[in-house]
Order: C-alpha cells, then sequence, then structure tokens
C-alpha cells in the first residue's frame, strides 16, 4: 500500500484543491479517485477527502454547476436548477441563421458536389477554411472521398441540407443556366448564393438552415460566420 501512494508522488506537488478543479474541469467523462491522485501528486485519501469537501462547498455556495460521484469517478455538472437557462442559451444558438458567407459557400458547394476546399476557395475568390468547418459542424456538407489527381478532401451535401431546404433530391435544385453564363466563368456568386437562399428562407422552419456558431478560426479571411 505505501508503494502505491508514492507512486501518486512522482509528479511537482501543487495546491489539491485547485489542481482537482483544474483537471476536473477537462475531463470528458468520470475520473476516479486513483486517477486523480495520479495526476495531482497527492495521496488517494487526501484526494477522496478533497473530492467530497468540494461537492459540498458548490452545493453551500449554491454555485451553477455542482460535482457528481457517478459510474465510479468524479465529473462537473451543470446543477438541475439552472436546466432552463442552459436550454434557451443552447436553442438560441441552434436558431441562429446561417451568414450570407456561409450560403455562398453551401451554394457552390451544391452545385459543384463533389468539390475541394480550394475548388470552392477559387470560385468565392475567398479563403472558406472557416466557413466550410462551420458547415461541417451543422452536418450541412460531409466528406465525400479524396481528389484523384491532389489527394484533396472532397466535400457534398448531406441529406439534412436536402430536408432543411424542402427537396427530395438534387435534382430538384433550380437549374443554373438562366441564371449564370457558367460555374467555370463564376465573377458573381451572390446570384448563386440567391438561388440557396430563397430556398432556405421559404422552404424551412422560420429558424433559417441551422446555427452558424461561429467557426472563426485564426488565418481565415472569410466574412464573419455568425449572425445574431
Amino acid at each position: 500500500m505505501t508503494q502505491q501512494t508514492d507512486e501518486t508522488l512522482d509528479v511537482p506537488l501543487a495546491p489539491l484543491r485547485p489542481a482537482l478543479e483544474a483537471v476536473l474541469m477537462v475531463a470528458d467523462q468520470p475520473l476516479d479517485e486513483t486517477t486523480l491522485a495520479s495526476a495531482v501528486g497527492h495521496p488517494v485519501a487526501e484526494v477522496a477527502a478533497a473530492l467530497s469537501a468540494l461537492a459540498r462547498e458548490y452545493d453551500a455556495d449554491g454555485r451553477g454547476f455542482e460535482l457528481r460521484q457517478v459510474a465510479g469517478g468524479w465529473r462537473y455538472y451543470t446543477r438541475e436548477d439552472f436546466a432552463g437557462v442552459v436550454e434557451r442559451f443552447v436553442l438560441d444558438g441552434q436558431q441562429a441563421r446561417l451568414t450570407q458567407a456561409a450560403l455562398e459557400t453551401l451554394a457552390v458547394v451544391a452545385y459543384q458536389q463533389p468539390v475541394s476546399r480550394s475548388r470552392v476557395s477559387a470560385i468565392r475568390g475567398v479563403n472558406v477554411d472557416g466557413v466550410m468547418r462551420t458547415l461541417l459542424a451543422r452536418g450541412l456538407v460531409a466528406e465525400a472521398g479524396h481528389d484523384a489527381e491532389t489527394g484533396a478532401h472532397l466535400y457534398a451535401t448531406t441529406r439534412y441540407f436536402l430536408e432543411r431546404i424542402g427537396i427530395e433530391s438534387l435534382a430538384e435544385l433550380p437549374e443554373l443556366a438562366p441564371l449564370l453564363p457558367g460555374m467555370e466563368d463564376l465573377e458573381d456568386e451572390q446570384e448563386v448564393a440567391a438561388v440557396v437562399d430563397d430556398g432556405v428562407s421559404t422552404g424551412s422552419n422560420d429558424d433559417g438552415v441551422s446555427a452558424d456558431q461561429g467557426s472563426t478560426d485564426q488565418g481565415s479571411t472569410d466574412e464573419g460566420e455568425v449572425a445574431r
């Protein structure tokens, strides 16, 4: 038993409670006391006592979160009393409309699929990395193999995209010929986006296509991603 205790002290010691809070804050699953003891460099018994004390402290202070012991470990959860606030926050984000930049990018993918990111960027004339990540996260586009020559990822619209604009298949997308000279010579992508934008606005629920939660990664030169 002494040997096991010594093994938990092989990292520099830090104040126990803040160390536990820091580790638990980044945990994506419940952590047992032995794992936590190894991480923070304190004996298991001290860790167990500190966890219980933290849980009581959060309860006494009425914090918006709590520390629960579940599934053989410990993890932070939002407090049930504030479920309404959390639900409102999540739903408000889900109801945000896609920006014009996202709609234009989605239109290019819809009419050119399967298409690479670089091809979409070339058509739009701007870097679309950030907005493509947003469309992927929202489930409107998905990977569709690789380009045989360059090895680049190819992207296509999803079934969810069809559901949101209210059509059964891509064959129902409006013809581009009456609107544009051709995608290869496209100079005004606003017209392409207008086709899908119109379908989104009139053929879906009032909340638009989906939430755009702001993929504004450093290095992207695309337009802003979030419309509030």
